[in-house]
């Protein structure tokens, strides 16, 4: 046994450059392909954006919300928000809660249109067994802002999972405050709250 394994060690050190060459050219392609998507993705919500100050008509603004939208993993980040509460429900409750939670998210993401005018430049993407950690500096009236971006391959396409604004994460303030009307009042005055909020921006 001990040349079995002696040889396959062997075999490893043998290929081990060209393997090592062939990981890092995959991983810039992977990294080239992400950076590719997220800057279309920007330019694409610029052209629709117009000129500072510009009124939107109501199909400017689905066109937006789709585009700044459509990229995220609304179940995904659902179940972040939700934490271990998500398994306990059945699979109506979660479907319910990512609705409302998604509709929430989408509608909060027309308040500020502003900041999808900023300069953004990119400072380093991670990769790492499907999954990557993009990080931008956005430059918006000269101020700087850091925006972060956690990403999942995930069938065929990169999708957003979280997304950091200046150091806070969405999926993980949204724990903390779901995590604090669980304790005190639960589930189902948490899904009053959603109802409410997204009858409001609906």
């Amino acid at each position: 046994m001990r040349y079995f394994i002696a040889f396959l060690l062997s075999g490893l050190f043998l290929v081990g450059p060209a393997s090592a060459n062939f990981s890092l050219a995959a991983d810039q392609e992977v990294k080239n392909e992400i950076q590719t998507l997220l800057e279309e993705r920007d330019r694409e919500i610029k052209d629709v954006l117009g000129p500072k100050g510009q009124e939107y008509t109501d199909e400017q603004r689905e066109k937006l919300k789709g585009l700044i939208n459509d990229i995220v993993d609304y179940p995904s980040m659902a179940r972040q928000a939700l934490d271990e509460k998500y398994d306990e429900l059945n699979p109506e409750e979660q479907e319910r809660f990512t609705e409302l939670f998604a509709e929430v998210i989408r509608q909060q993401s027309m308040e500020q249109l502003d900041i999808y005018r900023a300069e953004v430049t990119y400072e380093e993407i991670a990769v790492n067994n499907g999954e990557a950690l993009v990080h931008t500096m956005s430059v918006l009236d000269n101020r700087r802002i850091p925006v972060k971006y956690k990403m999942t391959y995930k069938n065929g396409e990169w999708v957003i999972a979280d997304i950091s604004v200046d150091n806070v994460w969405t999926a993980e303030s949204y724990q903390r405050s779901f995590s604090n009307i669980l304790r005190r009042h639960g589930f189902d005055r948490l899904m009053e709250s959603l109802e409410r909020r997204a009858e409001r921006t609906g």
